[in-house]
């Protein structure tokens, strides 16, 4: 470990290289984790099977590739793919645990999360795939600062897609009736919004994000039937670290998990870097929790 804190101190450019590739995945990280923020902040769900999602829309820019179609076309598929799957489990599941305490959308969605796992390793088998692109990659500081190009428009492909969720929620009727039940699920209710269609709604639309997500992430890294959890695990930490409602925090969050997980697997070695993640998730729960507690004890 000291030795590898010696190379960052003594070649500066190796930190460079951590810190961007950071960025890049950290930005498919926001992009998850602002659906899951939009499950929360609307319907009081924690969606434990968002992982999953992710892993599924992935799939299918691999299927895709295989069939000799340009991955980036999975995109939309996924998208489309998931919307559905989305659509389909709250109307079969997801329906009769709206309004009802937290743990019992943990318990639900995680067993959605273990037949979903279940299910792709039967489908697609156990070994790590990957959508290959053909993109190259950019090399830069006497090429020690390595970008690949698939990532890079990854990171564009995410942001573009961030953007046009929010503008969605902002300009559309159904994105501003998801807003004002976010805000005050009783008085939209008294206005005429059918909230049943409009739940429906915003977790095929989490779901559909989460598998456009995947699509990217099939392209730029890899996706395997047990890598869902940990996108779950990340997307949680960065709606507690940012909140619900804050997209610029839920932004700043995920750069700085991503560059955190970087930085770790470097230092501490990539058997560890997903350890430092899941310590990391218990530090930000402890210290949230501690912060609610001096809040509790103020308003007193």
């Amino acid at each position: 470990m000291l030795d590898n804190l010696m190379i960052l101190y003594q070649a500066p450019p190796v930190l460079v290289d951590l810190v961007v590739n950071g960025f890049l995945i950290g930005a498919i990280f926001a992009l998850v984790a602002y659906g899951l923020a939009l499950v929360w902040g609307v319907m009081r769900i924690i969606n434990v099977a968002q992982g999953e999602f992710v892993i599924l829309g992935g799939y299918a820019a691999v299927l895709l590739a295989q069939h000799g179609i340009h991955p980036l076309f999975g995109i939309p598929v996924a998208a489309f793919l998931l919307f559905a799957l989305g659509w389909i489990l709250y109307r079969l599941i997801i329906f009769r645990i709206v309004g009802r305490d937290l743990f019992t959308s943990v318990l639900a969605t995680y067993g959605i999360s273990i037949l979903l796992q279940q299910l792709m390793n039967t489908t697609f088998g156990g070994n790590v795939q990957v959508a290959e692109t053909g993109l190259g990659t950019w090399f830069f500081m006497d090429g020690i600062v390595t970008i690949a190009q698939i990532k890079a428009i990854a990171m564009v492909l995410a942001a573009v897609l961030g953007l046009v969720l929010v503008l969605f929620l902002k300009r559309s009727r159904m994105g501003q009736a998801i807003r004002a039940t976010a805000q005050n699920l009783r008085a939209a209710q008294v206005l005429g919004i059918d909230t049943d269609h409009l739940y429906a709604m915003t977790f095929a639309l989490n779901a559909a994000v989460c598998g456009a997500a995947g699509a990217l992430v099939a392209m730029a890294y890899s996706v395997h039937p047990y890598f869902g959890l940990p996108y779950t695990v990340r997307a949680f930490m960065i709606v507690v670290v940012a909140g619900p409602g804050n997209l610029a925090g839920v932004i700043a969050a995920a750069l700085g998990l991503g560059a955190a997980e970087n930085l770790a697997g470097f230092i501490l070695g990539t058997q560890l870097q997903l350890a430092f993640t899941f310590v990391l998730l218990v530090l930000v729960l402890v210290l949230r929790s501690w912060q609610l507690t001096r809040r509790r004890e103020y308003l007193k």
